[in-house]
């Protein structure tokens, strides 16, 4: 890691930590000292990471969720509730993408996506806020997509949804700023992930960004200091467009 701060005592909830850029973020934050919740619905790769984490030496604990689901999600910040002091950080990480021509795109499609990436996310920030405001402390980062202010062909729904979560974000961090609550957002271009490929198979993997260059992202966010807040930051890869 180029970046390092020291996150000890900070307990992380991490969305969609079994693969891709949540995996990595899960891994980045424990490596800097955080205890970090590692939650998606693929138990077996949570516990896969959760194993390699303890191995060298970090504290990652796997949580099933299924973000889709109400009731899950609120069952397992009841568990984090039943078994942590506090939680610091919610990091909404999950989300899905579906592409194709608009005028041939599902409803089922647009439900699963708007479900997955805005209600999701919405429902996460609730229940994180039943610990952030009694501890008038808090900070959440909300990893969007460059689509959240641009827009590509046979993409309107998952744009459509990450505009959504662009709206929550700042929202959110203007009602939240009086209870010492920070709300970023991540904005990431091409990063070598199985949705960017499914999304733009025209682009040259090997100039993608890794998940580890939004990680570092995040950890840059993590380590600023009390009197700093940032509202959100666009990481694109190199080779791609400027502004």
């Amino acid at each position: 890691m180029s970046y390092s701060p020291d996150l000890y005592r900070h307990t992380i909830m991490i969305t969609g930590a079994s693969r891709g850029i949540g995996r990595s973020v899960a891994w980045h934050t424990a490596a800097c000292r955080a205890t970090v919740i590692a939650c998606a619905r693929d138990l077996e790769r949570l516990r896969t990471l959760a194993e390699e984490a303890t191995n060298a030496g970090y504290a990652v604990y796997p949580m099933q969720l299924d973000i889709t689901d109400k009731s899950s999600i609120q069952q397992v910040f009841q568990r984090i509730s039943n078994a942590f002091d506090s939680l610091d950080v919610l990091i909404n990480n999950a989300g899905v993408g579906r592409f194709g021509p608009t005028r041939e795109f599902s409803t089922q499609d647009l439900d699963d996506v708007l479900n997955v990436n805005v209600r999701g996310t919405f429902l996460c920030c609730q229940e994180a806020l039943n610990f952030m405001l009694p501890q008038n402390n808090g900070y959440i980062i909300n990893i969007s997509s460059v689509v959240g202010f641009k827009g590509y062909p046979h993409q309107a729904a998952y744009t459509a949804s990450k505009h959504a979560v662009m709206g929550l974000t700042k929202s959110l961090a203007v009602e939240l700023q009086q209870h010492n609550i920070r709300v970023s957002a991540v904005l990431p271009g091409g990063v070598e992930t199985e949705l960017v490929t499914a999304a733009r198979p025209d682009l040259d993997t090997s100039e993608l960004m890794h998940p580890e260059d939004v990680a570092e992202t995040v950890l840059y966010l993590l380590g600023l200091s009390d009197r700093a807040a940032v509202d959100q930051i666009y990481v694109r890869r190199r080779n791609g467009t400027p502004f």
